[in-house]
This record gives structure tokens, sequence and C-alpha cells, in this order.
């Protein structure tokens, strides 16, 4: 009689599962190499290399200093170019490395290795499919900071309330991607969140990312505020627009600006409440409102505010397409709240889905605390060839 031990049996065949799926994820690392490549020539990898080496040489000429604001400028492009470089010769080497573990492990008939190469195929893909993005950031403002501002709909605290949750959002947002966040201009609510903020975001492709978030954004949830414990639909709008360098072509007359200095307020830092130096502008003929706090003088917000309001009235003219600035009608006829763009359900069950792309996710806490990369890049693809 021949007994057979089972035991045996079961981890032969889970060894040959895992044999098979390591030359799965071979053969499918090998054949990435064609869209690493496509990648390299979709991002001009090559010509970003030549460009850098021309820009390097400017930085060793003897006036290369005697324009600050210029030299800064160049520093920064060469900076941001050589990060892109970089990040995809990384993503190259990376596959490589892959590939030969893949091919290592199935010589050695080594299965220990197989999660961890499945696990490196899938950071990968997504880090290939992170780069490419950046390919279809074309704009012609794409690159440029971005300045966002919120503001809460009707609905008091719980609106209020509601925008405070979008500013820490997007707040997060920036600093999980390694930008600046700056705060400019805030107001508090009555009794709690905010009536108005805005933020300066910095960085490359600031701008092109977050495009996609503007509109407005409608919250159900169970109020706190409420001591029923009903619920509560609430709307914020978020506005963002690209900060634009000084452009001459945005002439602001002083007749049409009316300047108020006020004292700070909520989360402007070490400078708050301590000085009138708060401006707050009204371009009259749009009714357009501006203003910032957090700069060390009066004198810087105003340069400041002066220079958000020149980026909103470009903002407004590129978006309407316009041929003057003076064309622009006003405030509300312009920057108006429109339909939502994305829902935020905490209650009966959690969800946030966007209402122009019909991506969703379940795991609201992780959308709150940022986590919109999904929400940017289906925004993004859908409207690549529009």
């Amino acid at each position: 009689m021949i007994y057979y031990d089972r035991s045996i049996m079961y981890i032969n065949l889970e060894g040959k599962k895992l044999i098979i799926a390591l030359e799965n994820a071979k053969y499918e690392l090998t054949n990435f190499r064609e869209n690493i490549e496509e990648l390299g020539n979709a991002l001009r990898i090559e010509e970003l290399k030549a460009e850098v080496e021309e820009l390097e040489k400017v930085t060793f000429e003897p006036d290369f200093w005697s324009n600050q604001e210029n030299s800064t400028k160049i520093l920064q492009k060469i900076k941001q170019m050589k990060s892109k470089i970089e990040n995809y010769e990384s993503l190259s080497n990376r596959l490589e490395d892959a590939i030969v573990m893949a091919e290592m492990a199935i010589e050695e008939n080594d299965e220990t290795l197989t999660e961890e190469i499945l696990e490196e195929q899938k950071a990968i893909i997504a880090e290939e499919e992170k780069q490419r993005i950046q390919v279809l950031l074309s704009g012609e403002y794409d690159k440029n900071n971005a300045i966002i501002s919120f503001h809460p709909g009707a609905g008091g605290t719980e609106a209020q309330d509601w925008a405070l949750m979008l500013y820490r959002l997007y707040t997060r947002w920036g600093e999980k991607h390694g930008y600046n966040v700056k705060l400019l201009d805030w107001l508090d609510g009555e009794e709690a969140g905010l009536k108005s903020a805005t933020v300066l975001i910095e960085g490359i492709n600031a701008y092109g990312y977050l495009k996609s978030e503007n509109g407005v954004h409608r919250l159900v949830r169970v109020s706190p505020f409420d001591a029923s414990g009903r619920r509560h639909t609430s709307f914020a709008s978020v506005e963002v627009m690209p900060e634009f360098d000084d452009d001459n072509s945005i002439e602001l007359r002083d007749e049409d600006l009316e300047i108020t200095a006020h004292r700070s307020s909520g989360a402007g830092g070490q400078h708050v409440n301590k000085t009138d130096s708060a401006i707050r502008i009204t371009h009259i003929p749009t009714g357009i409102v501006v203003g910032c706090q957090t700069e060390r003088s009066q004198l810087q917000n105003k340069e400041t505010a002066l220079k958000m309001l020149k980026s909103k009235l470009m903002e407004i003219k590129e978006r309407e397409k316009l041929d003057r600035i003076e064309d622009i009608q006003g405030n509300k006829n312009n920057i108006e709240w429109g339909s939502q763009i994305r829902s935020y359900v905490f209650m009966p069950y959690t969800l946030a889905k966007d209402t122009r792309t019909g991506y969703e996710d379940g795991n609201i806490q992780a959308v709150m605390d940022g986590d919109i990369d999904g929400f940017i890049n289906a925004y993004l693809k859908q409207n690549a060839n529009k």
C-alpha cells in the first residue's frame, strides 16, 4: 500500500504557484521596459539633460548674480528639471533591478522573494503612472504656484466648519507632496471654522494638479453642532488660480481700488493680533476682494494682495476668453458657485465621489487627510484631450 504525505504535496503545489507567479512577474516587468522608454520620450528626458547643461553654463557667467531674481529662477528651473530626470532614471534602474531579482529567484528556485518582487512590481507601475501624469500637465500655467481660497456656503457654523476641513485637506496634500504651503489670509468663523482663507501652494506643477479642485464641494454628515444629531448637507467653494509673475499687461488704477487695513486674526501665526498690518483690497469694478495678513509689514501685505488681485483678474480673463480686463462684469457673475464637483459623505455610509469623473474613494478619513491623488489623476486623464 502506498501512502501520500498531503502536507508535502501542498507545499510543492504552493511552491509551484509561487514560481509561476515569479515567471509572470518577470515577463510583465520585462515587457514594461517599453512603457518606461515611452515615458522617457514623453518627458523629453534627453532634451531636459541638454537644457540643464546649457543653463548650468549660464550660472558660471561673471554677471550671473547681478540679477538676483533672475538667477533664483534659473537655479529653481535647473533643480526642477534635474528632479524630473533623477526620478525617471531612478524608476528605470528600479525596473532593471526588479527584473534581475526575479531572474535570480527563478534560477535559484527561491520562492521566498515572490512577495517582495510582486510588491516592487506594483510600486514600479504606480510610480510610472505618477510620472506619466506629469506629461498631462502641459497647460500654459500648469507649472505655476497655486493660490487657493476657501469660502463657506449658506449654513452658518456648519458650512464654516466644512470650509475649515477643506483648508486642512489641501494643506495636508501640499505638505505630503513636498510643496511649501503659505497662509496668506484668514478670517475666523463666528463660532467655529472660517469665513474665508487663502493659501499659496509653492512648487512646480502646483496649479497643474490643483486646478481640478476648483469648484463647489458638498458635505453630508451628522453635524457636531446639532444637539438633535441630525444629518446636514453643507457646501463650500474652493477657488484655485495660478500665481502669475508680475504682468505689466494688467494695470490697476488707484481709483478702482478700495484698500483697508485691519488687525490680523485666526491662524496667522506669530504676528497675529499685534498690529493693524493686514490688508484687504476690493476691486471696485468687479467686486473682487483679496487680502493678506501674514507678511511682516503692511507694505508687504499690500504688495502680496495686489499680486493676488492681478492673478485673479488674469485667471478670469483667460477662463472667460476676454480680450481685456475691463470686460470682466463682476465678481458674482464670473466667480460663481455652479454645481458641485464632489460629494463627501460621512453618514449613513462613507464615500467621496467626484461628479465629473465618477472616481470614488470609500476611505473618507484618508481623503480628508489629503489623499486625493486618485481624484486629481482621474480629472487630468479625462481632460487630456480637451
